[in-house]
C-alpha cells in the first residue's frame, strides 16, 4: 500500500466536490445560494429615475406617490411596487431570485438576506440576461425603457455570453479530468511503481490546466459585469456583488488539483531514486 498516494486522493477528492459544488450552486431552491457568480440588486431599481421621466404613466404616477409618501422614500421596497423581486442571483447553470429579509434596505437592528423564492430550469448554456427576466416580471404597462435601463449594461452582458458557453465547457472538462484522477488515485494507493504516478501525473495536470482556464473566464466574467453594472447602473437604483463564495471554491479546486499533480510528479522522482 502507497501510504504517500492519500495525500493527493483526498486533494483530488475536494478539488472533484468543490468542482461540483460551483457548477450546481443554485440548481434549485435553497441548494447553495451562495455559490452564485454574482448578484443584481434591484431593489431599488427606478428609485432615481422615476422623479425624473418624462412620459409617466398613471401606473408610474402612483408608484412614485406611494415611495415619496414612505418616509421620503428611504426605506421603500421600489421593487415590490414595480412587481419584481429584489435581487437575481446568477449561476452556471441557472439564475434565482428572491427577496431581502426583513428589508432591503440595511438598519441598526437588521442586516438584509436572502431570501429565494424560484430558481431558472437549469440549461447547460445558461446565459443570465437579467432585463428579459425583469422586464418578463414588471407591472403591465412598464418596461425597462420607462426605468430607463442602460443600454451599455446589456451590451456588457451580451459579450460575455461566448466566454459564459466556453466556461461552462472547461468545467466540464475539468470535472470529468479530476474524476477519473481521483479514481487513479484511488488505484494508485494500492498499486507500486512510476506507472500509475505518471498517469495520475497527466490527468491531475489535464484537471488543473481546464480548471484554471474555467477559473480564469469566470473571474472576468464576474469582474466585467460588475464593473459594467455599477458603473452605468447606478444611476436608475441598480448594483452588483461579485460572487465571493463562488470565486473562492473555483481557485481552490484550480490549486488543489496543481497540488496533486505536483505530489504525483514526486512520486515519479521518487520511484525513479528507488530504482537507482
Amino acid at each position: 500500500m502507497r501510504i504517500t498516494a492519500v495525500v493527493p486522493l483526498l486533494f483530488s477528492l475536494i478539488a472533484f466536490i468543490l468542482s461540483l459544488l460551483c457548477v450546481f450552486a443554485g440548481s434549485k431552491r435553497g441548494y447553495l445560494e451562495n455559490g452564485d457568480l454574482l448578484t443584481l440588486n434591484t431593489s431599488m431599481l427606478g428609485r432615481l429615475t422615476l422623479n425624473t421621466s418624462s412620459s409617466h404613466s398613471s401606473l408610474l404616477n402612483s408608484i412614485e406617490s406611494s415611495i415619496k409618501g414612505d418616509i421620503n422614500g428611504l426605506v421603500a421596497d421600489v421593487a415590490k411596487k414595480l412587481n419584481i423581486h429584489d435581487f437575481y442571483s446568477a449561476h452556471i447553470l441557472d439564475y434565482c431570485e428572491g427577496f431581502y429579509t426583513p428589508s432591503a434596505v440595511a438598519n441598526l437592528t437588521a442586516h438584509p438576506s436572502k431570501n429565494v423564492t424560484k430558481c431558472s430550469n437549469q440549461t447547460a448554456t445558461f446565459h443570465f440576461d437579467p432585463a428579459k427576466a425583469i422586464q418578463d416580471e414588471l407591472k403591465p404597462g412598464i418596461n425597462l425603457t420607462d426605468l430607463k435601463w442602460p443600454s451599455k449594461v446589456q451590451d456588457g452582458l451580451t459579450a460575455v455570453k461566448l466566454a459564459s458557453n466556453v466556461m461552462f465547457v472547461l468545467y466540464c472538462i475539468g470535472i470529468a479530468a479530476i474524476g477519473v484522477a481521483l479514481i487513479g488515485a484511488l488505484i494508485g494507493v494500492f498499486a507500486a511503481g512510476r506507472f500509475a504516478a505518471m498517469i495520475n501525473t497527466m490527468l491531475s495536470f489535464l484537471a488543473f490546466f481546464a480548471l484554471m482556464l474555467a477559473s480564469a473566464i469566470s473571474t472576468g466574467v464576474i469582474v466585467k459585469v460588475t464593473d459594467v453594472v455599477n458603473k452605468h447602473g447606478n444611476d436608475i437604483g441598480l448594483a452588483a456583488y461579485q460572487g465571493k463564495t463562488f470565486l473562492g471554491m473555483t481557485w481552490a479546486a484550480t490549486i488543489l488539483a496543481l497540488l496533486t499533480s505536483f505530489v504525483w510528479f514526486a512520486e515519479i522522482i521518487i520511484g525513479r531514486r528507488r530504482q537507482a
